[in-house]
């Protein structure tokens, strides 16, 4: 029913496997190269045509240089932090206490409570775009970051909440029944018990959620614009002029753009992992 693990595939099978695998990964990792390739290249090479040739000299220090001092994007930044970590936060809160309650209660509507939030993420959000945007205009809240904020929260805490609502329910049950014999009220169970147990979930919940929200770029351009509310997604499309794009700007702008959910992701791959690997196995 399974595929035959690569060890136990004849010797040339794993030749071939050993052969193709550099090469899937050098495709896999071609656009991230040519772009980290395209920052530290002189604006004459893209104006010349030298699009995918050597430099024809290194202008990294200069490109990365005029990114942070000469341009917006470190008001960019703060904005996609100011935009992010919100928005990790109240959607983890969220759908902490969302998941405890449909995962632990048994109820009549518990089914179909749980069926509203996970039917949210089967609709196509370009379809939302229109009424959300006039939402925003009519509540005062388009072109902030308050706004942004409270839609990705909205948005997100559907798959938060199926996400923990499956990971609580793995819990073992006893633990609550005891505390409820013992007495204790329901907010120190979740409190006390549940959300220390919750912690490899919360973890691995917060780098995804972090990762979409930082990388989103349609909400960024469809309810901000200019550089008092928009993220740096939006914000890199600022080094283009009216008749040109400065590629090796560009270039460089997202490379530093791509840094933070990379480093979050390495800072917290021990939990990440943990978290999205319990309850696979007995």
């Amino acid at each position: 029913m399974f595929p035959k693990p690569i060890e136990k595939q004849s010797q040339a099978a794993q030749v071939a496997y050993k052969s193709l695998l550099p090469v899937a990964l050098l495709f896999w990792l071609a656009p991230l190269l040519a772009v980290a390739l395209f920052s530290v290249k002189p604006d004459a090479d893209f104006t010349s045509g030298n699009y995918w040739g050597l430099p024809s000299s290194f202008e990294g220090a200069a490109n990365y240089g005029q990114v942070f001092f000469n341009s917006d994007m470190p008001r960019y930044l703060l904005n996609s932090f100011l935009i992010t970590v919100p928005t990790v936060i109240g959607a983890v809160a969220l759908s902490a206490m969302t998941g405890f309650a449909l995962g632990i209660y048994k109820f009549r509507a518990n089914l179909w409570i749980f069926f509203m939030f996970v039917a949210g993420n089967f609709v196509p959000f370009q379809i939302l775009m229109v009424p959300v945007r006039d939402l925003t205009l009519e509540l005062g809240l388009y072109n902030t970051k308050t706004g942004l904020v409270l839609f990705h929260v909205a948005f997100q805490t559907g798959f938060c909440t199926l996400f923990m609502r499956n990971f609580i329910r793995a819990l073992p049950f006893e633990l609550i029944e005891a505390a409820r014999v013992e007495g204790v009220s329901e907010w120190r169970i979740f409190w006390y018990v549940v959300l220390p147990l919750m912690k490899p979930a919360l973890a691995a919940l917060s780098v995804l959620i972090f990762t979409f929200i930082w990388n989103d770029y349609f909400w960024a351009v469809v309810l901000t614009q200019g550089i008092e509310s928009q993220p740096v997604t939006a914000g890199i499309t600022s080094f283009n002029a009216q008749f040109r794009a400065a590629y090796h700007l560009m270039s460089a702008g997202s490379i530093v753009a791509a840094l933070p959910p990379v480093a979050m992701f390495f800072l917290m791959q021990k939990h990440f992992i943990a978290g999205l690997t319990l309850g696979a196995v007995k």
